[in-house]
This record gives structure tokens, C-alpha cells and sequence, in this order.
């Protein structure tokens, strides 16, 4: 145990501790790579990464071909055999983070670290197909920084200064490449579209609402805190509780799930709307969902414009885009809030939205035929159901108990706790079990405005679902039976009915009451507006505004022409402003030292490196033993150097400085 401490408080040696940071940058550079690779390749390249540590610890030789190539054939065979190709977004990244692991047992020359360097600044790059917030590009910024400190670091032939100081040389280098970067952010021609565009990547899993309602479905919802999207009023925004953002309406019901209603009339039938009121402005950023729905308040006027993607009213007044949102979008829109909705509309399309499944909830019939007994007027009767969520002991949860085959039965008569879903669901099945047109609409009620930046943002947790009901004169009347039981929950937001879960639900957090970690709430709404400006002014430049910008600054057009001519005289002012300083301020060698450098330089290649304490005498002196490896014709050679370069520097310097530099210079060739 003794002789093994001894090593490790023993300073390693220069090759180990170069490549140790070489292995801390790998694994700086493969984190963020970490949470989107399968289990067997993260397992894979740890298990190489720490091979490839002890054998620099131990000072073993690193493995043959004979081994290597047999494990990287089967890798390879793996990465085919996972993925079904080794094409594509996922596919290419595995094969190089797999590639780069490898490497690192196989160098063997100066070549092969840049192999490496350069495969990290790719997977460095590549990280962003993940994700492109402002952690990735902190991420990403302190993986160039280590990997220029790790190239600094081999680049050293001989005292190598401390690791604070290569790595502020490697942060000062990055630091140099900004100006330039940001002209290119600004004046590289723009493209429309995600980073990657292969067909097969676009389809990855996104959190949001389906075309589809359950019991359970927007409670597991709820319990998300990601932004679903973000609004920004021109106009005053209304109260919390007018604020309905429509999404997927539903009229079809097999007993348990509501889906769109699949019967239509006329797909062309017009929507009668009879507006009152001023419409409200309102601009909308939609974060991807890999859905077609898009998000309005109750109801717009006209469907939204977005680039590439266009948008019109469902059926049923939804918003839908023609191609899913797989990135983030904005468009601005304006909604009524005073509305009346097909209230002509013909009994033909109302039978639709009476329809119930045979043999499902007898006990709610039941309850439907008894209220409709007491009035025929179908307002009343809606009043009434409400009144009896109201008067009856419901509960409001989150974590209702799990329902059977007559899911409404159950809910209305003994579990009697449910979440938006299944308010919603009983009130609808009890409206057509009474002969009156319902239906489920889903979407998100409510928002939090961000006092840091304005914007409101609505959040996952924010998924709400609530009726429509056909009265006559009326039309489609919004019923949110919710309401009746937690008012709470429309006024104010779900945290002021149900506490929210936090740090992975180790700790529950109550809006009521007055814990620290309330106060963690400020703290988050910074970070949201932060956020929320890199996803506008950064992630959210696209060509248009790109063309705003060349406009404003007096040219009548942003073709690629007038960007290329911009972007070459941009960034030689900026080379200009970095380059011509350093060039300025850098170290000035007069021109005999650096005859005598090109000396040092000579030698050492030929085995004979000046040492650090040796002067030009003492050199000499060793290089003229007898015992030197140099031939006596370079020694004479060299020492007639050595002398003249004594006498340079030391003594008394000749006036004719030009003729020193030329009379070491012809010595310096006979040293060949």
C-alpha cells in the first residue's frame, strides 16, 4: 500500500499529466452526448476512457490492433445492428463518439492527438442537435476552452507554464473568435429549417397535448413544468379566468378515451362567428410539439401566418398548421372575447355531437333522465349539473383513483375525485345523455406574465379541459364544470389549489405558504426571461429579420450578393480590430538571438538541446568533449559559432550590426 501512495504524491511526469488532460477534455466533450446515446455505448466509452487512464497511470504499451480492431468491428456491428443504419443524425454520432474512444488507444504519433482534437471540436458542434439553449452553448464554450488549453498544453517544447495560464490562453483564443463569430451570426446567409433535416430525426418524442383525452391523461400532464409556449400582449391582457388558449376539440367517445369527432358534414361548411367587442393583439412563440395544433385565445379572428407552414381553422375552430411544429414558431394573432358561434347551426350537424356508446355508465343515464324531468329549458339544465359538481363533495386532484369500465358512473357516484379531464368528460356524457349538443375541447387555460420581460409564459402544468355546450340564439357556449368545483384553479393557477412538487418531488411546495423555496420563484422568472430573449434574438433570427437588419442599415435588398459583399467587409474591420493590435504588441527578437535560436533549434534535433542553465560557453565546452556525437568538423563549426555569438552578446557590439547577423549567419551554415 506504501510504495503505491509513494507514486501517487509523486508529480507526474509531462506525457502523463498532457494526456490526462487530454482524457478530462474527452470527457468534458462527450457529456452533453451522454443523455441521448444507448446504455451500451456511455458504458462502452467509460470503459475505454478508463482503460485508456491507467494505462498512462500504470505507463503500460497500449493494446495492439490485434485487439483493437476485433472490439471496433463488433462496435460498429453494434451501432448498425441498434440503429438499422449508420446513417443519420443519431446513427453518425454514435460512430464518432465511439471513433474518438478508440482513438485514444491507438495514438502513436503527433497526428493522431489532432485526430482526436478535431473529432472533439466536431462532437462539440454536434451537441446542438439536442439542444441549443444557453446551457448548451455554456457547455459548449467550456469544451472549446479546454480542448485549445489541451492543444496548447502538447504544443510546449519546454518549460510549460502553470495550467491557470494555458487555460487563460485558451479562453483569451475563443475570446478572440467572438467579434468575427458575431459577424457571421448576423451576415451569413440565412437558412429556413431545423440544423438537421433528414426525414427520420424530425419525429422525435415531444411533451404536450395529443388528439386525445383519457382519465389520467392531462393530470400526468399537469405535473410538467415546460413552457408550452410563450405570448407577448400588444393589448392588455384579460383576466386569468377569460383566458382560454383553444386546441383539440373532441366529440367522439368509446366509453373511456375522446377523440375528434371523424363524421363530416361539408368540410367547407362556413363558420358563423357574430363577434362584440375589440379584438385583442397578442404574439405568440409555440415551442416544438411535433404536433399541428397551434394555440389562440378564445377566438381568433384569422388563422396565423407562419413561414413555410400554413395554418387554417379546423372543422371545429382549432388552429392547425399543415406540417407538425417540430421548431419553434411565432406568429402574432388577434382574438374576440365576446363571441357567438354557429348559433344557427342545422340539427343535422348537432345529432353529431349527441352520440353516446351502448351499454357504458347506466347510473349517469339515470341521473340525466331524473334532472331532465325538472325543465326542458337546456340553460337550466346546464345550470343544474354545475350546481350539482358545486353542492356534492368533489374533489380537485391530481392523483384521482383509477377508474373502470363505467369510468363516469364511478367518478360521479363513489370516487368522486378527478382532475379537469374527468369533470369535463361527466359533465359532456351527462349533456347528451339529456338530449343537449356537447362537447370536450382541450387546451391550456390561464399563464404567469413574467414581470422580469412582460412576456406570459403558459406551461405544460398549465393543460386544461373544458366543455361546449349548444344553446339555441347562443350558439356554442363555453362550460368549464371545473370552475364549480375549484374556482381557484380558473382564477388564480393550479398552485393555488394543488401545492407543486419540486426538486424531483422530494419536496412539496405550497403557494400559501411562506417557505425559502418560494423564493426560489423570482429567481426562475430571471431565468425564464433570460431564456426567453436568447430564444428571440437568438435562436429565433431567421431570414426575415435577417433581412429587417440589412434593410435598416440602407440597402434595398438582402440577396446573397449584397450579404456576401456586407459579410467580406464586416469581418475584415473586425481581423482589422483583433489582429493588427497583437501584431503591434508582440514580442520583438533582435536579429542575432534569433540566428542563435535557429542554432538551439539545429541541435536539438540532432540530440545535442542546449540545457536550461547552460550559457553559449558552457555549451560549447560540452559539445567540444571528445565524447560529443557530433562530428569534429560540425564541432569546430559549432564552437566558432558559440565564440562569436559570445562576443555579440557579451561584448562589445560592432556598429555595423547587419554585418554581426551575416558573419553568424555564414557561420551558422557551416554547422550543417
Amino acid at each position: 500500500m506504501r510504495p503505491f501512495m509513494r507514486r501517487i504524491t509523486q508529480p507526474l511526469s509531462r506525457d502523463k499529466s498532457d494526456t490526462l488532460l487530454l482524457l478530462a477534455t474527452c470527457v468534458l466533450v462527450l457529456a452533453p452526448h451522454a443523455g441521448h446515446l444507448p446504455a451500451w455505448i456511455v458504458a462502452a466509452c467509460s470503459a475505454i476512457l478508463l482503460w485508456r487512464g491507467w494505462v498512462t497511470f500504470r505507463g503500460h504499451r497500449m493494446p495492439s490492433r490485434n485487439l483493437l480492431v476485433p472490439i471496433a468491428v463488433l462496435t460498429m456491428a453494434a451501432v448498425y445492428w441498434h440503429y438499422k443504419t449508420i446513417f443519420g443524425r443519431e446513427a453518425g454520432v454514435a460512430m464518432l463518439v465511439l471513433l474518438l474512444t478508440f482513438k485514444l488507444l491507438e495514438m502513436h504519433a503527433r497526428r493522431d492527438l489532432f485526430v482526436v482534437l478535431f473529432l472533439g471540436f466536431f462532437l462539440v458542434l454536434a451537441s446542438f442537435f439536442y439542444s441549443q439553449s444557453i446551457g448548451a452553448a455554456l457547455m459548449t464554450i467550456a469544451a472549446t476552452v479546454a480542448i485549445l488549453t489541451t492543444q496548447l498544453s502538447f504544443q510546449y517544447t519546454g518549460v510549460v507554464p502553470p495550467f491557470a495560464q494555458r487555460l487563460r490562453l485558451g479562453a483569451f483564443i475563443l475570446l478572440l473568435a467572438a467579434p468575427l463569430t458575431l459577424v457571421l451570426f448576423l451576415l451569413f446567409p440565412r437558412i429556413q429549417g431545423p440544423l438537421w433535416g433528414m426525414p427520420v430525426d424530425a419525429q422525435s418524442a415531444r411533451t404536450g397535448l395529443s388528439d386525445n383525452m383519457s382519465p389520467g391523461a392531462i393530470s400526468r400532464l399537469a405535473q410538467s413544468d415546460d413552457i408550452a409556449f410563450r405570448a407577448k400582449f400588444v393589448d392588455p391582457p384579460p383576466p386569468k379566468s377569460r383566458l382560454y388558449w383553444r386546441g383539440p376539440v373532441l366529440g367522439s367517445y368509446n366509453g373511456r378515451t375522446w377523440t375528434p369527432l371523424q363524421v363530416r358534414l361539408k368540410t367547407n361548411r362556413p363558420i358563423v362567428i357574430k363577434s362584440h367587442g375589440t379584438p385583442l393583439r397578442y404574439q405568440v412563440t409555440l415551442e416544438p410539439s411535433n404536433q399541428r395544433w397551434l394555440f389562440a385565445l378564445e377566438l381568433p379572428q384569422t388563422p396565423p401566418v407562419l413561414r413555410d407552414n400554413a395554418s387554417a381553422f379546423g372543422p371545429n375552430l382549432e388552429l392547425l398548421a399543415s406540417s407538425p411544429i417540430n421548431e419553434r414558431v411565432r406568429y402574432d394573432a388577434a382574438s374576440v372575447l365576446d363571441f357567438e358561434l354557429q348559433p344557427q347551426e342545422s340539427a343535422t350537424a348537432l345529432r353529431l355531437w349527441l352520440d353516446l356508446p351502448q351499454g357504458f355508465n347506466p347510473r349517469t343515464r339515470e341521473l340525466a333522465a331524473t334532472l331532465r324531468k325538472r325543465s326542458s329549458d337546456n340553460a337550466e339544465m346546464v345550470n343544474a349539473v354545475l350546481r350539482f359538481f358545486r353542492e356534492e363533495k368533489f374533489r380537485y386532484t391530481l392523483e384521482p383513483p383509477v377508474l373502470g369500465t363505467h369510468a363516469v358512473d364511478e367518478f360521479l357516484f363513489d370516487t368522486r375525485a378527478g382532475f379537469c379531464e374527468h369533470y369535463s368528460s361527466a359533465f359532456v356524457v351527462l349533456m347528451r345523455a339529456m338530449g343537449i349538443p356537447a362537447r370536450v375541447v382541450t387546451g391550456y387555460q390561464g399563464g404567469e406574465i413574467n414581470p422580469a420581460d412582460g412576456y406570459m409564459t403558459i406551461r405544460q402544468s398549465d393543460a386544461h379541459a373544458w366543455a361546449e355546450v349548444w344553446l339555441a340564439n347562443r350558439g356554442w357556449v363555453r362550460v368549464d364544470p371545473t370552475a364549480a368545483v375549484s374556482p381557484a384553479r380558473i382564477e388564480m393557477n393550479l398552485t393555488s389549489v394543488i401545492p407543486r412538487r419540486t426538486l424531483g418531488g422530494l419536496i412539496t411546495l405550497d403557494a400559501g405558504q411562506n417557505s425559502w423555496l418560494a423564493k426560489w420563484q423570482a429567481l426562475r422568472q430571471n431565468w425564464d426571461a433570460v431564456t426567453n430573449a436568447w430564444n428571440q434574438w437568438v435562436l429565433n433570427y431567421t431570414p426575415d429579420k435577417q433581412r429587417s437588419l440589412i434593410q435598416s442599415l440602407g440597402f434595398d435588398s438582402a440577396d446573397w450578393r449584397t450579404l456576401t459583399g456586407l459579410l467580406a467587409v464586416a469581418a475584415s474591420i473586425v481581423l482589422a480590430i483583433v489582429v493588427l493590435p497583437l501584431m503591434w504588441n508582440r514580442p520583438q527578437f533582435d536579429p542575432v538571438e534569433a540566428v542563435y535560436r535557429t542554432l538551439c533549434r539545429r541541435m536539438a534535433r540532432l540530440g545535442c538541446a542546449r540545457l536550461a542553465h547552460e550559457g553559449p560557453r558552457a555549451w560549447r565546452d560540452r559539445l567540444s568533449a571528445s565524447d560529443s556525437p557530433l562530428a569534429p568538423e560540425r564541432r569546430a563549426a559549432v564552437a566558432r559559432f558559440l565564440d562569436s555569438y559570445e562576443r555579440a552578446r557579451y561584448g562589445t557590439m560592432s556598429k555595423d550590426a547587419s554585418a554581426v547577423v551575416s558573419n553568424l549567419k555564414s557561420l551558422l551554415a557551416e554547422c550543417r
